[in-house]
């Protein structure tokens, strides 16, 4: 079984790869963003406790976001792996997906990180906010306490795995099929 952390800045590419990815590798792709988008639309509970997170720019806490990719794991029994797109974003919650894999006698194979700079992904964001609906993204304000919540929270993952010799930086600047091919050289060493 593989199982990836696909990692990087807000705006970085993440599951625009995911998507091109799982279906070459036959993973599933679980993007905490999307689910919590799903479940906001739908007003769930996780959903409206979520929104109130998100609206600021803030993460969600660890523990609704863990117990959240636990089921989404437990729903996929049958999977060849899975790659992780916006989580684990604190050492607690690695920390808990590596708990959790190993209840099940599997690992995370690598993270494998989206490198762009900080300007070229304000840029990114802004653009996306005009079409996606992302109140997020539309405001540059946000956009930066996101990339602040990055920096202080969530960059420190890299140590994390590097340490663990599983950490792969891969350019996240050019077109999206360079992109792709840059990750699949990574993926094709996990």
């Amino acid at each position: 079984m593989k199982n990836i952390v696909l990692f990087g800045p807000p705006g970085a590419g993440k599951g625009t790869q995911a998507e091109l990815l799982k279906g070459k590798y036959n993973l599933v792709h679980i993007s905490t963003g999307d689910v919590f988008r799903f479940n906001i639309k739908n007003e769930t509970e996780l959903g409206v406790l979520a929104k109130t997170y998100m609206d600021k720019g803030d993460l969600v806490p660890d523990e609704v976001t863990i117990n959240m990719l636990e089921a989404e794991v437990d729903k996929n029994v049958d999977a060849n792996g899975f790659i992780f797109d916006g989580f684990p974003r604190t050492q607690s919650q690695a920390e808990a997906l590596d708990g959790f894999l190993n209840t099940k006698g599997e690992k995370i194979n690598g993270m494998v990180a989206l490198e762009v700079p900080e300007d070229l992904l304000v840029e990114r964001l802004l653009e996306r906010g005009k079409t996606s609906g992302r109140a997020d993204d539309t405001d540059e304000g946000k956009i930066r306490n996101r990339f602040n919540e990055y920096n202080t929270k969530t960059a420190i993952l890299k140590d994390y795995y590097a340490a663990k010799g599983n950490y792969f930086g891969v350019n996240g600047v050019g077109s999206i099929q360079e992109i792709t091919e840059r990750l699949a050289k990574v993926f094709d060493t996990l």
